[in-house]
């Protein structure tokens, strides 16, 4: 009995110890509320960290082509690209810029305020902790936009570590990054650091080259700080700050574009009882560009317009409020407002070499919504649904053009401010049966024009394009049924059919070919085009995705099939059942890993560089490898190949033929610091 005293004292004493010990206990996560109940319903694909931080080129652009039927305007990535070719789209609605998928970074919107393109280099995968792609639109929750889809990147959450790497690559290329991240009180905090340079490539293909031809440089850096503070066992502060800088070329002398900018953001997270979650940004982008004109013996460069100066800034906000009702039935109901100003500065109408006019053309839009989004979990069945509603305001448009001569004003057009309403919604369920999961979802989604299609031309070669300040927001409808199986553990297998049509599309149309003077955008050698609102795209498809985890081995895979038509008329009738620009019918990608060595086969069928479908860019394959050698426990070597086998990937056709193709073989040599 004495002997058990000192036990009992001990137990009565650990039993009041306890609520108190897990009353100061803080777990700090830096991540949002958690994922919806009713995500089950939805077609989902998950990135995870391992491989964000493997891939043979180390761009996030590449990691999102694990994810097929993800595509961007053009086939390069932003080593090479034209940053304004950069728009992210999913389900074969693609043929713009413009993004038409939803990406945001930490729940910040991350489409560039004037343009809507997305500036890949601004986000390190050392930063990251994982990337989540729902496929289809209507998700009401981030607002307007998501009208292919949503691609939420979050960042890496707590940890004591310095992690980087650096790179030596071919054509005196250079890829470094590092990260140190620790505890700063009961938060924890890092800061991200990247840089890339290299001489690059000749885009142009080799049978087409003249001495204009040189190759595109490029250099990109980042800086990134991230803090997260508790205020309580359950609510923590977050907040970011990041710049970036990109530069490249595009093959010629004069050919400059890319861009600064500079992005903070605070959120507050409250999981508890209640759940909150609160959301303030800014965003600061200035872009530039540099378009010329080449003879037709490729010789001669002649400058044709030079984007100077295009600065814009995004603001907005951001409330979530799911109050308690269960662990079966969850409610999201929240508002978020968004602003977006910027325009355009430009030269243009070269003679001589020099510059005769110059143009100023911008204007402001605002978006302001409330959502709510149901989902319950009964048993087997899980079912969900949300809407939107938002006001929607342009106004402040301008088109100014003077000669710089003698100031004289050439053009003085002022846009009518415009306002209206857009619905959002979207509804689905799964049935789990065992080994197998039924879903099915339909939805609604809307994106309002961006500034840069509103009111800024532009050219690519002799082609050149006009803005619309009459365009009218694009608007989607769709459906998808699908299937999950987990027939083993490590075994995941995912089909999808999906139907969507896009009305009021923003396309790029051919109206008439030069050589003459156009309205807008003055002389053109090359065809002229206008940005119009085309009376639909469709696109049915399929999507196959495929996890396989066995042991050190693992295989990943996906394919997307998307049959998409156009429904023009008016000006848009010759389009009527061609193919969307740029758009491919099929998509893949399978990476088989075994340890710390990995490859990567992706493939993507021929589609069509313009509206009138004349111009193919062919079919590519392209295979990469990664091999890691670890030396110590805290460092390794490591071997990444791109496009090992050189295979031509033509990202671009003029109208006389001239193909411009993605990067050529790549090797890369390096150290990492795990």
């Amino acid at each position: 009995m004495q002997a058990m005293k000192p036990r009992l004292l001990a137990s009565t004493a650990l039993l009041f110890a306890t609520p108190a010990l897990a009353e100061e206990e803080i777990v700090v996560t830096g991540q949002p509320l958690p994922a919806s109940i009713g995500e089950s319903a939805y077609d989902v694909a998950v990135v995870d960290r391992d491989r964000i931080v493997a891939t043979a080129s180390g761009r996030i652009e590449d990691v999102l082509r694990d994810v097929a039927g993800l595509t961007q305007f053009r086939r390069s990535d932003a080593r090479s690209a034209n940053a304004t070719s950069q728009g992210a789209t999913l389900r074969g609605l693609g043929g713009n810029a413009s993004s038409r998928a939803l990406l945001v970074l930490d729940g910040v919107p991350q489409s560039d305020p004037f343009g809507g393109w997305i500036t890949w280099p601004a986000y390190a995968p050392e930063r990251l902790g994982s990337v989540r792609v729902t496929r289809g639109g209507g998700s009401g929750t981030y607002g307007s936009g998501a009208l292919a889809g949503t691609i939420e990147m979050e960042s890496v959450g707590s940890g004591q570590r310095l992690t980087g790497s650096m790179a030596y690559g071919s054509r005196a290329s250079v890829d470094g990054s590092a990260m140190l991240s620790g505890k700063l009180g009961q938060g924890f905090g890092f800061l991200s650091a990247t840089y890339a340079r290299g001489n690059g490539f000749i885009p142009i293909v080799a049978a087409r080259r003249g001495t204009a031809d040189i190759a595109a440089p490029y250099e990109q850096a980042t800086l990134t700080a991230r803090g997260v503070a508790s205020l309580d066992a359950q609510t923590e502060l977050q907040a970011s700050v990041m710049g970036f800088t990109d530069r490249r070329e595009r093959g010629t002398i004069l050919s400059e574009n890319g861009g600064d900018g500079a992005d903070a953001s605070v959120r507050l997270v409250h999981k508890g009882r209640w759940g909150v979650q609160a959301l303030g940004y800014v965003q600061m982008r200035k872009f530039t560009s540099r378009a010329v004109a080449v003879d037709a013996t490729r010789t001669t460069v002649t400058q044709s317009v030079d984007q100077y100066n295009v600065p814009s800034t995004g603001l907005g906000g951001r409330l979530e409020i799911r109050p308690p009702l269960g662990e079966a039935v969850e409610l999201r109901l929240g508002a978020d407002v968004r602003r977006t100003t910027g325009e355009t500065n430009e030269l243009f109408t070269y003679v001589a070499g020099k510059p005769t006019r110059i143009r100023e053309a911008g204007g402001q839009s605002d978006t302001a919504g409330a959502f709510a989004e149901l989902s319950a979990k009964l048993e087997a069945l899980t079912l969900t649904g949300g809407v939107r509603a938002d006001r929607w305001w342009i106004r402040d448009g301008r088109l100014v053009e003077r000669t710089l001569a003698t100031g004289a004003s050439i053009r003085n057009e002022l846009a009518p401010d415009r306002q209206g309403w857009e619905p959002t919604a979207r509804a689905g369920l799964a049935y789990e049966a065992g080994i197998v999961t039924l879903r099915a979802a339909a939805y609604l989604g809307w994106r309002l024009p961006t500034l840069n299609e509103l009111y800024r031309p532009f050219r690519v070669g002799a082609d050149a394009t006009a803005a619309n300040p009459a365009l009218a927001p694009e608007r989607m409808k769709g459906a998808e049924l699908g299937i999950d199986l987990t027939p083993a553990e490590g075994v995941s297998l995912r089909a999808t059919a999906f139907t969507n049509k896009l009305t009021d599309a923003i396309g790029n149309v051919t109206l008439a070919q030069g050589p003459g003077t156009f309205p807008g955008v003055g002389f053109v050698s090359g065809a002229y085009r206008q940005r119009v609102n085309i009376d639909a795209v469709r696109s049915n498809g399929l999507e196959l995705d495929a996890r396989i985890e066995r042991g050190d081995w693992r295989l990943a895979a996906s394919y997307a099939y998307s049959d998409a038509r156009i429904s023009g008329s008016g000006r848009a009738a010759a389009l009527d059942g061609l193919r969307p620009a740029q758009v491919p019918a099929h998509t893949a990608s399978g990476t088989l890993g075994w340890r710390g060595l990995s490859t990567t086969l992706r493939y993507v069928s021929a589609q069509f560089e313009d509206d009138s479908n004349s111009r193919r860019l062919n079919d590519a394959l392209t295979l990469d490898a990664v091999a890691v050698l670890p030396v110590t426990d805290r460092m390794s070597l490591f071997v990444r190949g791109e496009n090992v086998t050189d295979a031509r990937v033509e990202t671009a056709i003029s109208a006389t033929g001239v193909i411009e193709r993605a990067a050529p073989r790549t090797l890369w040599f390096g150290l990492r610091l795990n």
